[in-house]
């Protein structure tokens, strides 16, 4: 696709001296690709200058025409920043050639793929989405010295950056429910702990463990633990996303058993033994 010895054209076929041409290193793994885009981003214009190249390493070895370089445009497709091919890449880039900026071009669109890229150092994102023209826009800026992030990409993730700001501190979704130590034990419970495991990291008897899950597999509306876990994880979720989880159906205090027959004077005339009959 270049040249070194190649004088580049106008549209009038007049030759144009290469130091008032902006050069575009475009580093591209995949070769049809690689060339359609330069022959997209060329596009008869006779101010700019594609300079394509398969591999980062296979730029490095091109140093002749580093000086003439403004920016460095590293085509990516579907994979993204955090793989550890491309993550290299970026961070050689980063180390190798910081004067020059790297902007990736990139089929995401996600928020976590466009910071993963400006983390090892990117300096724009450009999702394929685009048209060609806005994406020598952005070239232009990364080499003003700006940075650009899609806005789709930023409103997409609005929620995630500012619910945290307006949300307040978190709350308990069972602090109105259950008293501290309820809690303590309903969060064993949760976690799947057996009742000993919780008797000896709460320091108590392993009877009073199990009234403290009677009590909450009744303020829970709950018939066994696996139910309470789930309750609880529901309530949870709940909390974390804002919404009201639905109320817990109460369950009936448990019957008590009916009280033992204590015996009675009668019983204990019944129970007495028989007379001892000595004879003589």
């Amino acid at each position: 696709m270049w040249n070194a010895d190649a004088i580049q054209l106008d549209r009038e076929n007049t030759p144009v001296e290469r130091d008032s041409c902006t050069a575009i290193a475009l580093i591209d793994r995949r070769v049809l690709d690689r060339e359609c885009l330069a022959r997209g981003l060329q596009g008869g214009r006779h101010d700019l200058e594609i300079l394509t190249f398969g591999t980062v390493a296979e730029w490095s070895r091109a140093t002749a025409v580093h000086a003439q370089v403004s920016a460095i445009l590293l085509s990516i497709g579907s994979q993204r920043a955090d793989e550890p091919q491309v993550a290299m890449a970026l961070d050689d880039l980063a180390q190798a050639f910081p004067q020059i900026p790297t902007i990736v071009l990139a089929d995401g669109e996600s928020a976590a793929h466009i910071l993963q890229a400006l983390d090892r150092g990117a300096r724009g994102y450009i999702p394929t989405s685009v048209g060609l023209g806005i994406a020598i826009e952005i070239v232009n800026l990364a080499r003003a010295g700006g940075l650009f992030v899609p806005a789709n990409c930023l409103m997409a993730a609005r929620d995630e950056i500012l619910a945290p700001e307006f949300r307040g501190p978190p709350v308990d979704p069972l602090a109105d429910l259950l008293t501290p130590r309820q809690a303590a034990v309903a969060e064993a419970i949760r976690r799947g702990k057996a009742n000993k495991i919780i008797a000896y990291e709460l320091d108590l008897r392993e009877s009073t463990i199990k009234v403290h899950i009677r009590s909450i597999m009744r303020k829970l509306g709950a018939h066994n633990r696996t139910e309470v876990a789930f309750k609880l994880n529901s309530l949870i979720q709940a909390a974390m996303s804002g919404t009201r989880a639905p109320e817990p159906e109460l369950l009936p205090p448990t019957a008590e058993p009916p009280p033992r027959a204590t015996a009675g004077p009668a019983m204990a005339r019944a129970r007495s033994p028989l007379p001892t009959v000595v004879c003589a």
